[in-house]
């Protein structure tokens, strides 16, 4: 009999992780190798040309959200950039009378947690619901602002959901009543159109290996006019404009600029065809009965579907078609045994959340491959409820 680690596995959680596009690949290389000079050494050759290439990216990263090369500050993922915008500015402006945040309660953990660690700094955080469908309610985010509030984040699109936010719109808001606006559009960049002008942005999160770029890197765009002011959250060299110090990883912002350009000159066709394949799975898995869709359709990320099967675990679905890998929600809480909180947020049940899978779909998907997870699945879908929607025990 065939073993599971035999079987060949189809991937379908790009919006955990992305693989390294081999083009990507092929222009790191020489920074581990032959030019790996540091790009803060300014006396020789090596350093000249590492310091380029960094510069070359940095003008790729903001080429593809509209933004000047020099706003863009290189950080080792969203994460570490969503600290950044977050702490720096309300630490920035506490000092200047505004301790006030505003964000909604579906909001990745590094978001909700930064908000949260403030508290003890004497920083609030209005945490808004969002709709049934995913969305923020404009009107109570409007309601949310006051004098005090220094900064809004809410995010571009989720990481579980995939729901987009009218980021847009609360851009505007935010513009009109004096307040930054900050978006963790770690899932957004690369997959649908972001200009930080149009959206009157003023920090962006971006990660790497959400872009089929490498881990460990990311960026921060900072609105330079007018000038968006936050504190660094560490100390050391003072580089990247004297927030965030320390040797810049130049393999890893080549393979990010490399990344983000060639999301740029990719996007829109890769946009149709996910879509495509989506639509795809959302019917097969359909056909199999009792499967609901959570959040709204659209807009929703081209690549990302999140359903529930009725009377089905999702564990219990995950281990029974191993051959599909997928999730339950965020790859950040996936050692979590409570329901999605993001399925939470919008008034799922716990029995339906505790019975939802994630599915992604990215740029090496095919369309065998959705035929053949749609098989997978509603073998094992079948197989579950006729035995009361548990594995087996063996």
């Amino acid at each position: 009999m065939e073993s599971t680690s035999d079987r060949p596995v189809i991937y379908l959680d790009y919006q955990a992780t992305t693989p390294t596009d081999p083009r990507v690949v092929a222009a790191m290389e020489p920074f581990f190798t032959s030019r790996f000079g540091n790009p803060h050494s300014r006396t020789h050759r090596f350093g000249w040309e590492a310091e380029e290439a960094v510069e070359n990216a940095r003008g790729q990263v903001a080429a593809l959200i509209g933004a000047e090369p020099r706003e863009i500050v290189f950080t080792s993922g969203a994460t570490e950039s969503n600290n950044l915008a977050i702490k720096g500015v309300a630490r920035f402006h506490q000092a200047r009378g505004k301790s006030h945040i505003v964000t909604i309660a579906t909001e990745h953990k590094c978001v909700l947690e930064s908000c949260r660690d403030l508290v003890s700094e004497g920083i609030r955080t209005t945490f808004l619901p969002v709709r049934s469908d995913g969305l923020v309610e404009l009107d109570a985010l409007a309601a949310a602002i006051t004098d005090d509030t220094a900064l809004v984040s809410i995010m571009a699109a989720n990481n579980e959901i995939g729901i987009v936010q009218p980021v847009a719109q609360i851009g505007e808001l935010c513009h009109d009543r004096g307040v930054l606006f900050h978006s963790d559009a770690a899932q957004a960049v690369g997959k649908i159109p972001i200009d930080v002008e149009a959206m009157k942005i003023d920090l962006l999160s971006i990660s790497g290996h959400k872009i089929y770029g490498p881990m460990g890197v990311g960026a921060l765009y900072v609105r330079r006019r007018p000038r968006t002011r936050l504190n660094p959250l560490f100390s050391g060299g003072r580089q990247e404009r004297g927030l965030r110090s320390g040797t810049l990883p130049t393999p890893l912002c080549v393979g990010l600029g490399m990344a983000c350009a060639i999301a740029g000159e990719d996007m829109e066709a890769e946009a149709v065809r996910l879509l495509a394949l989506r639509q795809k799975l959302l019917r097969g898995l359909e056909e199999i009965g009792g499967v609901s869709l959570n959040g709204a359709l659209e807009p929703r990320l081209p690549g990302n579907l999140n359903v529930n099967f009725s009377g089905v675990a999702a564990e219990s679905l995950m281990i029974e078609a191993a051959s599909i890998a997928v999730s339950s929600g965020s790859a950040c809480t996936s050692a979590a045994v409570e329901p999605s909180y993001v399925l939470c947020a919008l008034g799922i049940p716990d029995e339906q959340a505790h019975s939802s899978i994630r599915f992604g779909i990215g740029r090496f998907t095919t369309e065998s491959e959705i035929d053949d997870a749609i098989e997978a699945i509603s073998m094992a879908v079948k197989k579950l409820r006729e035995g009361g929607g548990d594995v087996a025990a063996e």
